[in-house]
């Protein structure tokens, strides 16, 4: 059965972009790029993969699913279909047409197709962003990967935007990169037998 991965990147003080969405603050450094290159080669975009050299299969994902405001930088940029390489779905309640064939809008029942996905065979499912598309979907987050860069933003866009409701998580990963960004990867702890 497919997960949903919430792959993210954040900074110490829990924000996932600034308060306009922007995220070119960042420090993607080399360690960060090789990181991503070798291990989430799937979470770049196409066009990104093509001009750092990344030729190689998918190794975690076959699906990706973001909401509108994370899919219009590339719009913005003349770019319809930025994940070629996944079936890409889009999360919106302002647009019912793609402009694109290779993505598909979900305006309406969006935990229940995340549902209908996981019982399909094949590899996990990318969840991008953003922070209220996370903050729905989170009874469906079976893991976290969180890319914590060594930044204080101050203000922005948190992790995730949601009712208060705690959902428990267990560490199962840690890895130190060179430049100080550590990644963290948690999995939803199992519901307790009621």
């Amino acid at each position: 059965m497919r997960k949903l991965v919430y792959y993210v990147g954040m900074t110490i003080d829990g924000f996932i972009a600034a308060p306009d969405g922007d995220f070119a603050f960042f420090p993607v450094t080399q360690d960060v790029i090789d990181f991503i290159a070798e291990e989430f080669p799937d979470t770049l975009p196409t066009h990104v993969r093509e001009q750092l050299g990344v030729h190689v299969p998918n190794p975690n994902f076959d699906i990706g699913v973001q909401g509108r405001a994370t899919y219009e930088p590339a719009l913005k940029a003349g770019i319809t279909s930025p994940y070629a390489h996944l079936r890409q779905y889009v999360v919106s309640t302002t647009t019912d047409e793609s402009p694109d064939p290779a993505v598909e809008i979900v305006s309406t029942g969006v935990a229940d197709r995340i549902r209908q996905l996981k019982t399909e065979d094949g590899k996990d499912i990318y969840l991008m962003g953003g922070a209220r598309l996370a903050g729905s979907l989170l009874p469906e987050i079976d893991r976290l990967v969180v890319k914590l860069y060594p930044v204080v933003a101050g203000a922005g866009i948190p992790l995730f935007t949601a009712d208060f409701s705690p959902v428990h998580f267990t560490l199962t990963g840690t890895r130190i990169l060179d430049g100080g960004t550590v990644v963290l990867t948690y999995d939803r702890k199992p519901e307790p037998p009621a």
